[in-house]
């Protein structure tokens, strides 16, 4: 418990300070964010604004956990480790993405290929360390599980080895563009993670609390190193809270795609590593529903297209937090109205995470 309160703590405390120190740097740099030309016009003021400021992010994340670990002279996990190399891959894939941004001064970097390809290649190496027998422990347990999981894993619904290093493929990229999907408004993706990785934080300490080796029985939780992922955990809330002091409306930096595609790969690990793979859609149900709204619109459009002739569109643009924009809603009026959003779809997942232990007793 000690080192979730360090970790978190100065993962705040550098992400605050660093933050400033980044805009300072960026700003005389001039690594400034292209905006879309699609966009709401509200956004052509933001143009110039520092971005990569994921950066810190992930710094802070990173020097935080490593400052919990030494501080307390606890090794490292086996866990931990691959769920922040999960959380710094994506970030490099962003990282890439925002330069090319920078330096050919336009609104897109990677091509969408070379960026699933990025994604991909650190989601299968993390997929097939985290099923490695050679990361077994004591218990025989890997850090992830064959097994599709819920609240726990679900015992009928076994996949080989291959079509589960797939499906963590597919949530760890799905994840992580559905955050950088997220991160379009002022401090949107940022509250809204803070919300998100704390309430894994609440959910690694509930399943250390119950663990099989040291509570066994029909109630326990088989999950492997859950206060170790609960100290990353609290590293990401308190780096993201700390970034959010700048990210707010109005924004003096951006995450860009290092801080997005990093904290939805850092989501799909958790849900991963947690056996808590489908309650993650529910705790992360605003980067899934802003997912669904680009899907439903692409969809619509090229169906309708299709069949008239014409293209037509459900939301006057997607994601669907810029169909509000359009509708006339201040950009504050929707992060706000979002972050509840978030913070009922937080407290329906741990309800439920909770609910269900207790009608088991």
């Amino acid at each position: 418990m000690r080192a979730i309160l360090l970790g978190g703590g100065f993962a705040l405390l550098i992400s605050l300070l660093g933050t400033r120190v980044a805009i300072t740097l960026l700003t005389r740099r001039g690594y400034g964010q292209e905006i879309r030309d699609d966009g709401p016009t509200t956004h052509h003021t933001k143009r110039g604004t520092p971005t990569m400021g994921g950066v810190v992010i992930i710094l802070a994340t990173v020097v935080g956990y490593g400052l919990a670990k030494l501080i307390t002279l606890e090794a490292p996990s086996a866990s931990a480790l691959l769920l922040l190399f999960l959380f710094v891959g994506m970030g490099a894939v962003g990282f890439l993405d925002d330069a090319i941004k920078i330096y050919r001064q336009r609104s897109l970097g990677l091509r969408s290929k070379a960026k699933m390809i990025g994604q991909t290649s650190v989601a299968l190496v993390f997929g097939v360390l985290a099923l490695s027998p050679w990361l077994e422990d004591d218990y025989g347990r890997t850090p992830a599980s064959h097994s599709v999981s819920f609240l726990r894993d679900l015992e009928w619904l076994v996949l080989p080895t291959v079509i589960a290093v797939l499906f963590i493929w597919l949530l760890s990229t799905g994840f992580s563009n559905a955050v950088n999907l997220t991160d379009g408004l002022d401090g949107l993706a940022t509250g809204a993670s803070v919300m998100v990785f704390g309430a894994y934080t609440l959910v690694n300490i509930w399943q250390n609390n119950q663990l099989c080796e040291s509570n066994p029985g029909s109630f326990c939780y088989d999950v492997r190193d859950p206060l170790d992922l609960a100290v990353v955990a609290a590293a990401i809330t308190g780096a993201c809270f700390g970034f959010l002091w700048w990210n707010a409306s109005p924004a003096a930096i951006f995450m860009g795609d290092t801080g997005s595609l990093a904290l939805g790969g850092a989501l799909a690990g958790l849900a991963i590593l947690t056996r808590t793979e489908l309650l993650a859609v529910i705790l992360g149900g605003i980067f899934v529903l802003e997912t669904l709204s680009v899907m439903i619109q692409v969809t619509w459009f090229k169906t309708t297209k299709r069949f008239t002739g014409t293209g037509r569109r459900v939301f006057r643009i997607a994601p669907i937090h810029h169909h509000f924009e359009m509708l006339g809603w201040e950009q504050v009026t929707v992060v706000v109205r979002f972050w509840i959003i978030t913070g009922l779809f937080v407290a329906t997942g741990l309800g439920i995470f909770y609910a269900e232990w207790v009608a088991r007793l």
